[in-house]
């Protein structure tokens, strides 16, 4: 029996159930040597369980109208069902067979390593990719965030039915967090129960404090611009670091100067490199949430002769977070725009689910969100000035584009650089 916190939203939906089950064992935790074992143990779970081979576990669920997938980030593996309430007493303890008894067949596990692979080979196609995988071997080195959650080429290619089962095994042993959201039928845990699959459901602990980070990234003073030469028309640009941990004390000031800086065509990065410049295709802010040091990237793609200036004009951006403190208007703008965000990642039962889930994989509880909704009134502008003096002052720079574009970009930074 999987070791399950059980988090239960009951919501009035036509006949409607999610679940969410997250095992907080994502690509951080792939092995030396086999990056992108997670992620491919996580694709082959859905391919036979139990009983059930792959055709049988296809037929019932997709019989029931059901949708089930199986994905993993850098912090956990996700388990996503959502079907009707009728049919989850069938489908719900497919979750936990799923997890304690795989199949892991040779040819299916060879099927989606090739899926994989492809994959991999589409992301070196795409700049803003490569650009990002530069920043993160940059900021995080062979760190746990160090790759993309699909692995490493070299390293996936030798991965087997045999190398999955050990990780297998060991993600069987990780406590878990199961997250019902909808119409939950009567008597549906009691059967749950009854049959050993998930335990009793746990009291929410609201009294949990916000983490600190007990990993946060080494940067090298020396090497702060990662080049990626690529023959294309266009220039991209990644500016960022690895920052907190989701639930730090600091994180809230963070997300609203995320909010401030990319989110909508009135944030601060569009109107500037896009209205009021005309240099960049496309602008925005990268800062998800993470266990350990999460990103904090401001990224642009801009035409070979506008680049020096998107350049520039993020540098400036950035250095203003340190050095300005926001006025009244921007905050309540940012304010706004963060309670917008958090109402329409809750519309739907699946994103209902998954948050909870999230949020107790975590370690945060479950009021987390309502706490910060609270706490936008208490932070003013010096407050997001003073953390970003405190978590933004060592950016690092990714480029991808033409070589002579790049280099001449990377000079541009390290004069600035010099001049700090």
């Amino acid at each position: 029996m999987i070791r399950t916190d059980l988090v239960l939203d009951p919501v009035q939906t036509p006949g409607v159930l999610a679940a969410k089950l997250w095992i907080g064992r994502g690509s951080s935790a792939d092995p030396i040597g086999q990056r992108g074992a997670h992620q491919l143990l996580a694709s082959v779970l859905t391919r036979g369980c139990g009983s059930l081979d792959a055709m049988q576990m296809a037929d019932l669920v997709e019989g029931c109208g059901a949708g089930l997938r199986c994905d993993t980030n850098e912090d956990g593996l996700l388990i996503s069902m959502k079907c009707r309430d009728l049919d989850s007493p069938q489908l719900l303890p497919l979750l936990g067979s799923m997890v304690h008894e795989p199949h892991l067949q040779a040819d299916q596990v060879n099927l989606e390593r090739e899926l994989s692979l492809q994959a991999l080979q589409r992301q070196r196609e795409d700049p803003f990719h490569l650009a990002f995988d530069g920043w993160r071997q940059l900021a995080y080195g062979m760190g746990p965030y160090g790759h993309d959650p699909l692995g490493v080429s070299v390293e996936l290619e030798q991965l087997s039915a045999e190398s999955l089962r050990p990780i297998a095994t060991s993600l069987s042993s990780e406590p878990a967090i199961l997250a019902l959201s909808g119409s939950i039928p009567d008597g549906l845990l009691d059967q749950l129960q009854a049959d050993g699959i998930f335990p009793q459901p746990q009291a929410a602990d609201l009294g949990l404090d916000a983490k600190e980070s007990s990993n946060r990234a080494s940067l090298s003073a020396e090497q702060t611009v990662h080049l990626h030469p690529q023959s294309t028309e266009q220039v991209v640009l990644m500016l960022g670091q690895p920052t907190l941990p989701h639930g730090h004390p600091d994180d809230l000031a963070l997300r609203l100067l995320q909010t401030h800086l990319g989110t909508g065509m009135s944030s601060l990065l569009f109107r500037r490199l896009r209205e009021d410049h005309g240099v960049a295709y496309d602008v925005g802010v990268h800062h998800p949430a993470r266990a350990q040091a999460s990103p904090f990237v401001l990224h642009a793609s801009s035409a070979v002769d506008k680049a020096l200036t998107s350049l520039d004009l993020l540098m400036m951006s950035w250095q203003e977070l340190m050095e300005h403190t926001l006025v009244s208007a921007d905050l309540d703008l940012a304010r706004a725009k963060f309670r917008g965000q958090l109402a329409h990642a809750s519309q739907t039962t699946g994103q209902r689910a998954e948050r909870r889930a999230q949020l107790r994989g975590l370690g945060l509880p479950d009021n987390h969100d309502h706490r910060c909704r609270e706490a936008l009134e208490t932070l003013d502008g010096t407050a997001l000035r003073l953390a970003a003096s405190r978590h933004l002052a060592h950016p690092l720079l990714s480029l991808c584009g033409p070589q002579s574009a790049i280099e001449s970009l990377a000079d541009r930074w390290q004069q600035a650089l010099g001049q700090r």
